[in-house]
């Protein structure tokens, strides 16, 4: 009885702990959503949403001046694109907007299984998520960083080494694509896929990130490996599938959706 006394005292507190969650509030003009965020997968990530949002970093605002204040706050969500996504964040409103810097993305390669995910099939069919590149920038995308390796430089030097391209082209993983387009990973994460209900960081290419983010609408696999899964909305999905099928114009919503503000759940 008294080891069973010992073992509560020392481990109930740890797993009340453990089943202690990070939830923010994020309160809008059409209701509320909660969103469990993962800083065990994406640390600094999670920490600089947070402190945006709880007004304690301080970022650059439109005037220029460094500011210290809530940043969501009264922001609007403006690109919208129904069964996608929705995205907010921007402090101008237009997507071209953040708060001054830049940070790293957060992303495991290894855990989304892209170090296994090979570039082109056996058939010669490339990859599925591909299907969102022109054809010609996807055979630059494959093909150029080959072609440097291999000192491929004219139709003699490919022909004498056909055998060796051939080779690192059926060898080439979804991770070495992306790494080849500068993005970096680190394997020691544990990544999430990019499914519906899910944060992620929105950025203009590999390490980006800033304050701008958004909520997927839909399973969007093609984006695994280029944007940081930080959060999935836990109670308040309803009020996303709203915001996500407003009318929009150019992906904006005609009539403001706005961001009253974030917060950590008491």
């Amino acid at each position: 009885m008294k080891l069973f006394t010992l073992l509560c005292c020392v481990l109930l507190p740890v797993l009340a702990q453990d089943l202690k969650k990070t939830v923010v509030v994020m309160k809008t003009n059409l209701g509320d959503v909660y969103i469990e965020l993962y800083p065990e997968i994406a640390p600094q990530t999670v920490k600089n949403f947070i402190d945006l949002a709880e007004g304690v970093k301080e970022f650059t605002d439109n005037s220029g001046q460094k500011v210290t204040k809530p940043f969501y706050d009264g922001l609007i969500f403006h690109r919208v694109m129904k069964g996608f996504m929705i995205q907010g964040g921007c402090p101008k409103g237009t997507g071209t907007g953040d708060g001054g810097y830049k940070f790293e993305d957060e992303i495991s390669a290894k855990a989304l299984g892209l170090d296994k995910e090979k570039v082109i099939d056996s058939g010669g069919v490339p990859n599925k998520k591909l299907n969102v590149y022109p054809r010609q920038q996807l055979q630059g995308m494959v093909t150029g960083p080959i072609y440097k390796k291999l000192g491929i430089n004219s139709k003699e030097t490919y022909e004498a080494k056909k055998a060796e391209f051939k080779k690192s082209l059926d060898a080439l993983t979804m991770e070495d694509l992306y790494a080849n387009l500068g993005y970096k990973f680190n394997n020691n994460l544990k990544s999430l896929p990019v499914k519906k209900g899910f944060l992620a960081m929105a950025n203009s290419g590999p390490n980006t990130n800033g304050t701008q983010f958004f909520i997927n609408l839909s399973d969007n696999d093609y984006l695994n490996g280029k944007h940081t899964i930080f959060g999935k909305v836990v109670k308040g999905m309803d009020v996303v599938e709203k915001i996500g099928s407003t009318k929009v114009e150019a992906s904006k919503p005609l009539e403001a959706v706005t961001i009253t503000s974030i917060r950590l759940k008491k």
